[in-house]
């Protein structure tokens, strides 16, 4: 497993002592400690004192260390039906999203930054109107845009389609322009880069605009979700907007079905007769 995340807690296990139990055990102990990779090169890690939540454990121990499990057993290297690896219970969701004049407050204090203010603005103008996850953003180049089409392929060539769906989506008219302007002053492959180089982080220069913006709970993934809602209250059809965002239509179902203004009306119109 990833020696930044896991080696602290399990450095003396091994697959015999990895237990229900054990396991469990380090729900305990990773609860209460962030860890903080001091130098990669290194290897070095250090341990805050720090709650953490039981979501960030289901993707550490469900998205590392069961499909690490399940590799040794395709290469027959453990029993199969031997080995099973616990999760806490997933936290229910969270219907966090910021109204239009929230975002225009936001936008605008994104531009405030000075080191920031070529690359924070856009990178928050295409989480806001594409809805994508901050990956996907940050790992954006120049030729997946067609800037006469209005198309972006958030889906590199080389990467295979995954679980989280990248999309073909059409482009914003404001988010349009903003691309045009920021193509033209480019010098590097990357939608997104400072002096040169591949952004490869925005989370500082971020948080401090939601700060300033008075919105301090919003996050990369709350203005996807904010996009999502948007396009229910405006009556997109659920099915489009799993398209737009890269979610299956269940999925998109269960977030946004709630905001949209025909929910459950032919239910309702049944009762009514």
């Amino acid at each position: 497993m990833p020696r930044d995340r896991y080696y602290i807690f399990f450095q003396s296990d091994t697959i015999a002592t990895l237990t229900t139990t054990r396991v469990k055990a380090y729900w305990t102990w990773r609860r209460a400690h962030s860890l903080r990779v001091i130098d990669r090169d290194l290897g070095t890690v250090g341990i805050i004192e720090c709650a953490i939540s039981d979501g960030t454990i289901i993707r550490e121990l469900a998205g590392t260390l069961r499909p690490i499990i399940q590799h040794a057993i395709k290469q027959r290297r453990l029993v199969p039906g031997e080995y099973y690896v616990p999760v806490p219970t997933a936290p229910p969701g969270r219907d966090y999203w910021i109204t239009r004049s929230e975002a225009a407050r936001f936008l605008w204090e994104t531009r405030r930054d000075k080191r920031a203010r070529l690359h924070l603005p856009l990178y928050a103008m295409i989480a806001l109107y594409a809805g994508q996850r901050r990956s996907a953003i940050l790992d954006l180049t120049w030729p997946q845009i067609d800037l006469v089409r209005g198309r972006i392929d958030f889906n590199p060539p080389e990467r295979r389609q995954t679980k989280k769906r990248r999309p073909i989506i059409p482009i914003p008219r404001p988010l349009l322009a903003a691309l045009r302007r920021a193509h033209a002053r480019s010098s590097n492959g990357f939608v997104l880069a400072y002096r040169g180089q591949q952004v490869r982080d925005v989370k500082t220069g971020f948080n401090s605009a939601a700060e300033r913006a008075d919105i301090p709970s919003c996050t990369s993934h709350t203005l996807r979700h904010t996009a999502g809602t948007w396009m229910a209250q405006r009556a997109v059809p659920l099915w489009e907007i799993a398209g737009y965002l890269g979610h299956s239509v269940q999925r998109a179902t269960e977030l946004y079905a709630h905001h949209h203004p025909d929910f459950m009306a032919n239910a309702r119109q049944a009762i009514e007769r």
